[in-house]
């Protein structure tokens, strides 16, 4: 999903040790590359590279980074693949200023963008669409001179998701999609103003939130002035992804004014009222489905033993890009508890099924190691179509729920049951309706017609 974190200091203090520390409370977001671009109002300095931020940058980078403006960008790769040219923010020199833009999110339309760009000349480094955005922006610029405008006039051509920090010259601009696909928000103190894709980052650094940035909004920050301005395809129903809630977002953050770990819980609570079974041990895969296994024993009564321990060190995996990296890391990351396990019924909880491939793994495991018997419950409905806007999503023929029924998927797996969380069921955990669920039931809140007919192609 990537993540983005910025700090503007009118008082000209250094701020990028901030910024790591931002990146770094931001690491669940993005595992294969890292980058931090700062500037002193005319010049930028910058520096990016593949892993994770501690192995990206030492104190002698960070040393080498001095202004008082500054974003950065953890990545995850959908759009463009994972070598150090696609690492982020990408910075521009030219007559007219410098920039720097850091993006989460994927734009559906960006092909055929480049595309057009190309035949006007740009050439391009990498192979993401957040160059595409940067270019969009140089081309504007030569035309308005205004970088308010410019953006607004990026935001027409632009179909997807879009979360951005900019650095211009002496300013820094934040910019959130017309659905708020993805989160955004902002914090304040001794006139500082952050940015930040979740709000743990800023606990981190020990700023209080101000707010979310709003759907199809675009804050310019320059000196003591902080102004607010509507994009002009502004939509009056947002479409915040599901999945923040569900997985990606730490349970310490809160998005668009509610709680992650509250809505985790209440799902782990519906899921035991959906469909009760009969078990003598509660247990999540960790880590996603610690706080719905908590719910879930706490409505239904059964024991809550973690009958899985996670070795740390290992990041996610659904997070990871090869289907060969993610099998590994499953063997890597997880051991089962045999005296936990032996003879027992157990409930196995965890936050999705995607492919299955991972699932089976890990019901393998613990049926090897004893369980009488497992039921695999699932912390969000079935996923049955691809993400067009930032989640690596497999193919529609890859989705292991998109052409089978639960007993069809218990039996793929090797699990004895399957149960999902019904859509209202989630609706209601999270407490709101404004969201994208084109994953969970094919309906997209933008045209997605392109990217479609490409999807088919290459079954």
């Amino acid at each position: 999903m990537c993540g983005i974190f910025g700090i503007y200091s009118p008082t000209k203090n250094n701020i990028v040790k901030k910024v790591y520390y931002g990146l770094y409370a931001l690491q669940h977001r993005g595992q294969e590359g890292a980058g931090i671009a700062v500037g002193n109002g005319k010049n930028i300095g910058s520096y990016k590279g593949v892993g994770l931020v501690p192995e990206v940058f030492t104190n002698k980078e960070l040393q080498n980074l001095y202004g008082h403006i500054g974003i950065g960008h953890v990545r995850y790769s959908t759009t463009g693949g994972n070598n150090i040219d696609n690492c982020q923010p990408f910075v521009v020199n030219s007559s007219f200023g410098n920039f720097a833009i850091s993006h989460n999110g994927d734009i559906v339309n960006s092909a055929l963008l480049r595309k057009e760009l190309e035949k006007n000349g740009h050439i391009f480094i990498s192979t993401t669409d957040s160059e595409v955005i940067a270019q969009l922006l140089v081309r504007e610029l030569l035309k308005t001179d205004d970088i308010v405008q410019a953006m607004k006039n990026v935001s027409e051509k632009l179909n997807g998701a879009y979360s951005m920090l900019i650095v211009y010259n002496d300013m820094m601009i934040a910019v959130r999609d017309p659905k708020g696909f993805k989160p955004l928000c902002m914090g304040m103190k001794n006139g500082e103003i952050y940015f930040s894709s979740e709000s743990c980052a800023l606990d981190i650094v020990d700023v209080p939130l101000e707010r979310d940035i709003k759907a199809g909004e675009m804050i310019v920050v320059k000196g003591n002035s902080v102004e607010s301005y509507d994009l002009p395809n502004k939509s009056e129903k947002a479409s915040t992804c599901m999945f923040e809630y569900v997985y990606f977002a730490r349970p310490d953050s809160t998005i668009d004014g509610i709680s992650v770990h509250e809505v985790r819980r209440n799902i782990g609570k519906i899921l035991a009222k959906e469909n009760k079974t009969d078990a003598d041990v509660v247990s999540p895969v960790p880590d996603s489905g610690i706080l719905f296994s908590q719910g879930y024993t706490e409505e239904a009564g059964i024991p809550y033993k973690e009958v899985l321990i996670k070795n740390r060190y290992i990041g996610r995996t659904f997070i990871l890009p090869t289907q060969e990296e993610r099998d590994l890391a499953v063997r890597l990351k997880l051991n089962p508890v045999k005296d936990m396990i032996k003879d027992k019924k157990i409930i196995l909880i965890d936050d999705s099924i995607v492919r299955g491939t991972t699932s089976k793994k890990i019901v393998t495991m613990v049926k090897k190691t004893g369980a009488k018997e497992i039921h695999f419950k699932i912390g969000s409905p079935k996923i049955v179509s691809p993400c067009f806007y930032g989640i690596d999503m497999a193919r529609k023929d890859e989705l292991i729920a998109s052409t089978r029924t639960d007993k069809e998927i218990a039996e793929s797996i090797h699990a004895d049951s399957v149960q999902y969380l019904s859509i209202e069921g989630l609706l209601e955990a999270i407490g709101r309706k404004d969201l994208c669920l084109a994953c969970l039931n094919g309906e997209y809140p933008t045209d997605v017609s392109c990217k479609l007919c490409k999807n088919n192609k290459n079954k």
